[in-house]
């Protein structure tokens, strides 16, 4: 099938070069020149595994191709993919001017009947809004021509986002037309051969459902991280009430991780939208408020932990920093917790050595040269000069390293773990003070 992606961001890419690894002949769209141009020239503009390989194969194959002509893009595909970022407005709502931009668009140059499906993360109506945006430019051509509008969320987990595609849990599609239903069935059948994946609902339901998974999903999150703060003053062990809680399989392990809070480009923005949609229909979301009070709050732990060591004089002192990826196998930093920690450090007087397998880069982008901050090129360069080391993401090659060398780098014996990676008495053998997240009272020594 012939199908077009606009948008050669996180979702747009991944789904575009996924469909073309299957077969489909698919153009992706972007009004970004540079970033055509580097894809042109086989230059990947995110790091997620598995994805660079993809796209250089289905592209000399020729089944992959990227372009900044929008008419052209219109033209190709009977399917038109629309997954522009819809960032949050002042307000928390989702911003959908890049959403309706590409409704516009299709309807300028459509000269044919088209499939235009919502992939973007976009909250219920939008369907309705590109409908009208839609119609709005063939009413100025003077055209009758038939489309469908169709929710198809994705559901894909930065970091293992080709897994996620290529073998889904579920494919859900909203659509009230079958014309629309069978197109969509032919595009993901490679996908859909061992069982029946595919969920059709009602447009609405359809954007819905992927506001309440990530609703969900962030909501275990925050609760957990509401518990571990709880076990650190009753002198509990959050390690072993997760698995307590999760052995029992209505509840499971999936998401019942502490940590210093969620980040990326999904939960944050995604419960906040859905907050503000409920009171756009004057529905008070308290669950949803509290989680997102909670995880705001739960960013600042680390910093307070710190803070708390050196008894609230952190003028001069140097924290070492492992990961600043909001997650592992990823370099995107929106929302990421290592930011909220190294900023809290700043504005207290603190440096910040830090250092992250795939994150450097958007670091340099982000703060640029900056005072108090040094980005390392190995983790046991962070160490050295640095008074006391944080950890804010769980990158496997932080999982095991030589203690022997942390406790000898750092001038205070604190490791300040954000992610809940080692276990406390390994790290007193090593005469280290260990401070996780709800790991009971130790977390209150002081110097």
């Amino acid at each position: 099938m012939k199908i077009t992606i606009f948008g050669t961001g996180y979702v747009g890419l991944v789904t575009g070069a996924c469909l073309a690894d299957v077969g489909h002949h698919v153009l992706c769209m972007d009004v970004d020149k540079a970033k055509i141009d580097k894809l042109e020239n086989g230059q990947i503009p995110i790091y997620e595994p598995g994805l660079k390989a993809i796209v250089n194969h289905t592209v000399e194959a020729g089944r992959l191709a990227f372009t900044t002509d929008t008419e052209k893009a219109v033209r190709h595909g009977t399917l038109q993919f629309i997954a522009v970022g819809t960032p949050p407005d002042e307000d928390g709502s989702a911003d959908l001017q890049y959403v309706t931009a590409v409704a516009r668009a299709i309807g300028q140059y459509m000269d044919d009947y088209k499939v235009v499906v919502d992939k973007s993360t976009v909250p219920v109506g939008t369907a309705d809004k590109v409908r009208a945006a839609l119609r709005a430019e063939l009413d100025s051509r003077n055209l009758e021509l038939e489309f469908d509008v169709v929710s198809n969320p994705e559901f894909l987990k930065e970091g293992a986002a080709i897994n996620d595609f290529m073998k889904p849990d579920r494919i859900v599609v909203g659509t009230d037309s079958d014309r629309a239903a069978e197109l969509l069935r032919e595009v993901y059948y490679p996908f859909n051969r061992s069982r029946d994946r595919m969920i059709f609902m009602d447009v609405r339901s359809a954007e819905l459902t992927k506001y309440a998974a990530n609703a969900m999903l962030a909501t275990k999150i925050s609760f957990m991280n509401e518990v571990a703060n709880l076990a650190e003053r009753l002198g509990a062990d959050i390690e072993a009430v997760r698995q307590g809680i999760g052995s029992d399989p209505r509840i499971g392990y999936h998401f019942i991780y502490p940590g210093c809070g969620y980040g990326g480009s999904c939960f944050p923005k995604d419960v906040q939208a859905l907050s503000r949609t409920a009171r756009d229909c004057d529905y008070d979301a308290r669950l949803l408020n509290a989680v997102e009070s909670v995880n705001y709050a739960q960013k600042h732990v680390l910093f307070d932990k710190v803070s708390h060591y050196f008894r609230g004089n952190l003028s001069g002192k140097v924290v070492a920093l492992w990961g600043l990826a909001f997650k592992p196998n990823t370099d995107d930093m929106r929302e990421a917790s290592s930011r909220t920690l190294m900023e809290d450090l700043w504005k207290a007087g603190a440096t910040v050595q830090a250092f992250d397998p795939e994150a450097m880069e958007e670091t340099q982008r982000i703060y640029g040269d900056r005072d108090g901050l040094t980005l390392c090129g190995t983790k046991e360069q962070a160490l050295k000069g640095a008074d006391v080391l944080a950890i804010c993401t769980e990158w496997k090659e932080f999982r095991s390293p030589d203690f022997d060398v942390v406790a000898s780098a750092l001038r205070e014996p604190a490791v300040f773990d954000g992610r809940n990676l080692y276990e406390p008495e390994m790290l007193e053998r090593y005469g280290l003070i260990y401070y996780a997240i709800g790991r009971g009272r130790n977390q209150f020594h002081t110097v």
